[in-house]
């Protein structure tokens, strides 16, 4: 006799599986967002990289816009290592003619000969005094600069190591050093700085009641304006002595700035004979500067063409392709190109001093052609990229469009910014969206998981009722015949 089946249900259905299966399905909307938020970052990532790209684009032609690339000087000299020189956008073209009587020099003096540099000196105290010497030594005048100083000398610390080791600690405006040879040790004074005014000298307040003896701590004392020469002078301070187009000058150091406007003169030796230097304008670095736009245009244009393009045979496109923003800058950078100005009277377009755009639209720089226009017409090319002219703009120069067209499209309202703010959003939103269809599939599986397990139970307790039935059908059965 047949008996009663149910195929597949009752305790044995497959919960998981089918709530995992109806589970899936719900969650397609959230897979779609999860897709077109991956395509929005992917363009904000897009616009970001532009953004970058046109700042680019903007500081190269600010560079132009700036009246110190235009007065960029370079300096030579005839002989750098007696005189090196070099220039600031305040130096005038020109040539001079240097002669060095004598360098800079720091003051110099030095102690008597001890049996080491571990020998001791004696205790007190030294006051050191900064400023200038009159003729003859005869007079010093204090250099307000300086303040004079002390030094407190122990005896855990005056042997000429340590006595070494605390004046320089102090900054006294005095370098101290120990110098051995052959003979001994000797502590050396020179000034911190060189120049006639960084002239020093000591006193010393002697722990043997004797401060000008040359014993004791008084053997480090110099002042000769009271005749008091205990260490003895190996260098006195002086100013360096040059003539520049035979005009004397004097200089604290041996770098001399000031004299000539915008150059500096590094004094390196004496000179047998006047050193020609030259001051030219400085074209090389003028010319780095219009390089540098047109790399930084071109960058921007190759970004925007990859980033808008399709590719017919990948059948792929870009980011940005179709992405009116992007198109609108390249179409107004090209537009800008393709215009006349009236900003100098010799040079209309970027072509006629040789930067030529190709058929993708990036820029390539004749160099021959672009050292011509400088040499010829410097004044003429800065205008036809700096040139300003708010009652008429038609007389500005390409930088000076330049950098308007990339404020405007990064300010805050611009192009580029309203762009990204806009995909910003809509990620934002989508976001929440997410968060909200997540929850909704979450309660979604929680009723399903409950639905299908009350369905396993009274499907296992009707299979369970049948199993007995059909027990009981079975025994009815044996017992009739």
């Amino acid at each position: 006799m047949a008996t009663i089946t149910s195929a597949g249900l009752g305790s044995g259905l497959d919960v998981s599986t089918i709530v995992s299966k109806l589970t899936e399905l719900e969650r397609t909307p959230i897979t779609q967002l999860q897709r077109e938020a991956s395509t929005i970052q992917s363009k904000i990532s897009s616009f970001g990289s532009l953004t970058s790209a046109v700042s680019s684009l903007k500081d190269a032609a600010a560079k132009l816009n700036q009246a110190s690339t235009w007065s960029a000087t370079t300096a030579t000299s005839a002989d750098a290592s007696a005189v090196a020189v070099s220039t600031d956008s305040n130096a005038a073209t020109g040539n001079y003619s240097v002669a060095v009587q004598s360098l800079a020099m720091g003051q110099t003096t030095a102690s008597a000969t001890y049996a080491s540099s571990g020998a001791t000196i004696g205790i007190g105290t030294l006051t050191f005094d900064i400023g200038t010497y009159g003729a003859g030594q005869s007079t010093f005048t204090t250099n307000p600069n300086w303040p004079r100083a002390t030094v407190e000398i122990t005896a855990a610390d005056n042997s000429l190591e340590k006595v070494r080791d605390k004046i320089n600690s102090a900054g006294v405006g005095v370098v101290a050093s120990v110098v051995t040879d052959a003979t001994g040790s000797r502590l050396v004074f020179r000034s911190a700085l060189t120049g006639a005014a960084n002239a020093f000298k000591v006193s010393a307040t002697d722990g043997d009641g004797n401060d000008t003896d040359g014993a004791g701590l008084s053997a480090l004392a110099y002042d000769p304006t009271l005749s008091i020469t205990n260490m003895a002078s190996m260098q006195p301070a002086a100013n360096a002595k040059l003539t520049i187009n035979n005009l004397p000058v004097e200089s604290a150091t041996n770098t001399v700035t000031g004299a000539v406007e915008g150059l500096t003169l590094k004094l390196n030796k004496v000179t047998s004979s006047p050193v020609d230097v030259g001051v030219t304008q400085d074209t090389e670095s003028i010319k780095k500067a219009i390089t540098g736009f047109t790399t930084a245009y071109t960058n921007l244009n190759s970004l925007i063409k990859d980033q808008t393009k399709y590719d017919a045979t990948t059948k792929k496109a870009g980011t940005l392709q179709g992405d009116s923003a992007a198109i609108s800058i390249q179409s107004r950078m090209r537009a800008i190109l393709s215009q006349t100005s009236g900003a100098s009277s010799v040079y209309g377009q970027l072509s006629q001093i040789g930067i030529s755009i190709d058929a993708n639209g990036a820029l390539s720089v004749s160099s021959s052609k672009l050292d011509g226009a400088l040499s010829a017409n410097l004044g003429e090319v800065k205008k036809l990229f700096s040139n300003l002219d708010t009652a008429n703009t038609a007389n500005n120069g390409f930088a000076q469009r330049f950098t308007d067209l990339a404020s405007e499209v990064t300010s805050f309202e611009g192009t580029l910014s309203t762009r990204t703010s806009g995909l910003q959003k809509r990620l934002s939103d989508n976001t929440k969206r997410q968060a909200e269809l997540e929850d909704r599939v979450a309660l979604f599986q929680a009723r399903l998981t409950k639905q299908y397990n009350s369905l396993d139970t009274t499907m296992s307790n009707l299979n369970g009722l049948s199993t007995y039935v059909s027990q009981q059908i079975a025994a009815m059965n044996k017992s009739n015949t």
